[in-house]
């Protein structure tokens, strides 16, 4: 499918309604449950925004994930798309997410046209609340990383997130240093888990049944 085509016809299946937690759910690790239900009544979560660009590279559909570097942190060195937290100055969340790229991976918020948005997501271990936001660019971009913020990049093409066969199960060491084998996709070494792939999932079951690529 050409990647205008392909544009047009997420477009059209992300104004219908979102398939939410029950394609998240697939992905989501044990753990999480529990963690909610630790968090204290009333405690006000924290308006976040992640950025899925979807992007034309060698006849095929990408999209970027940043590696975080280690720090003092509960997502020190952990696989995410690039995002943060919502300012006053930003005036919607949609607007964050173009802010946050450009400062984490230098994407010109200029090439990059939002076209929807998947279901919010809460993350207990930061009080997160997070809006994946669904934009393209109509070229392969030019990264240029903030180190302070990125540790790497990583690209994966639409084909590779939708191969079933990257899904597994994974022991991962958090940073409590707990273990735990949690649901993940496993793509040349990396590990994606947590909140990322509860949003990859969503991602994956609005293609496959509103675009079929």
């Amino acid at each position: 499918m050409k990647f205008e085509n392909f544009i047009k016809k997420l477009n059209t299946a992300l104004q219908q309604e979102l398939p939410g937690y029950e394609a998240q759910r697939l992905m989501e690790p044990s753990i999480r449950k529990q963690q909610i239900e630790k968090m204290k009544a009333g405690n006000d979560a924290i308006e976040c925004s992640v950025l899925i660009l979807l992007y034309p590279k060698n006849n095929k559909i990408f999209t970027v994930f940043i590696k975080r570097p280690k720090y003092d942190g509960v997502h020190s060195e952990q696989i995410a798309f690039p995002g943060g937290q919502y300012e006053k100055n930003d005036g919607s969340l949609f607007i964050t997410a173009l802010r946050e790229s450009k400062e984490e991976i230098g994407i010109d918020p200029h090439d990059v046209e939002i076209i929807g948005n998947l279901s919010d997501l809460f993350i207990p271990p930061s009080n997160f609340n997070v809006l994946p936001v669904v934009a393209y660019m109509n070229k392969t971009p030019v990264f240029d990383i903030d180190k302070n913020e990125v540790d790497k990049i990583i690209e994966i093409s639409l084909d590779d997130l939708l191969d079933k066969n990257i899904i597994c199960k994974k022991e991962v060491l958090t940073n409590e240093n707990t273990k735990l084998n949690v649901p993940c996709y496993f793509y040349e070494e990396h590990i994606i888990w947590g909140a990322t792939a509860m949003v990859i999932s969503e991602l994956v079951e609005v293609i496959a049944s509103g675009v079929k690529i």
